[in-house]
């Protein structure tokens, strides 16, 4: 019988939120003993923040993509970009593929993966919304989002502190991201509006909210801030093409403004 998760759940939520916070351990040292095993043979290959962000993402991917009533190739394609952007082979990809089939399964424990992940973590914001924006990402796959998507979104935002209106902003801005990266190209090709919408302001922000703004989401995902905070190395690709993407969208807004 597996039980040390259940055991260290209650003492470590015990010691940082008394009964309120044993409980919560409870529940996450459960998930821990019963869908663990994976995160566990991980552990044994990196830090242990990083392979529950690794394990957690594709099972909470897997979970999204059934959402709609099947997974569609646009679902299974999207899954198989994001592990050749992090060139996952071998055991890594194979961990990977199964965390996304786990994730498939109709007794799929979503809220004890999300508040496993959020502990493990360390509520780490940086970290929290890279994780909820691969998620937009998957819900997005096929351009659509349904229902049973939008209502999967709103439970990982709220279990990792997201409030309604935070959620709203990041899906704005990952579908403005999403039509931008259409637009191949130099700065000069992209449309001024989805720019201004990938840094969310608008035109009528003045150049020194523009600036901040570009600080503030360079700063969030640059790629060696997130490892340095517990992203796995693997998913530093990810973190690059996001950090691609907000510069290529300042470029076009100074171009726009004559900025320098």
């Amino acid at each position: 019988m597996r039980i040390w998760g259940k055991f260290f759940g209650v003492v470590i939520g015990f010691m940082f939120g008394r009964f309120g916070g044993a409980l919560l351990g409870l529940v996450i040292g459960h998930y821990w003993d019963t869908r663990g095993g994976k995160i566990k043979r991980m552990v044994g290959r990196g830090n242990s923040r990083q392979a529950v962000f690794f394990n957690s993402t594709f099972a909470v991917m897997g979970h999204m993509a059934k959402a709609s009533g099947r997974v569609t190739e646009n679902d299974i394609r999207l899954a198989s970009m994001i592990m050749d952007q992090m060139r996952l082979n071998g055991d890594a990809r194979r961990d990977a593929q199964q965390a996304f089939r786990d994730g498939k399964s109709a007794d799929f424990d979503l809220r004890g993966c999300l508040r496993s992940f959020r502990m493990l973590t360390m509520g780490r914001p940086e970290l929290l919304q890279m994780f909820l924006e691969i998620q937009l990402q998957t819900a997005l796959a096929d351009g659509e989002l349904h229902p049973n998507e939008l209502e999967i979104l709103h439970t990982i935002g709220k279990e990792l502190g997201f409030n309604r209106r935070q959620l709203d902003e990041l899906l704005s801005r990952w579908q403005a991201e999403f039509r931008f990266r259409q637009s191949h190209g130099n700065a000069q090709m992209q449309p001024i509006g989805q720019a201004y919408s990938v840094l969310g302001v608008t035109a009528e922000s003045s150049d020194q909210e523009v600036k901040r703004a570009y600080r503030k989401l360079m700063n969030e995902h640059h790629p060696d801030k997130l490892v340095a905070k517990g992203l796995p190395p693997e998913m530093m690709e990810i973190a690059k093409h996001k950090a691609q993407d907000i510069q290529t969208a300042y470029d076009r807004v100074k171009l726009e403004r004559g900025m320098k």
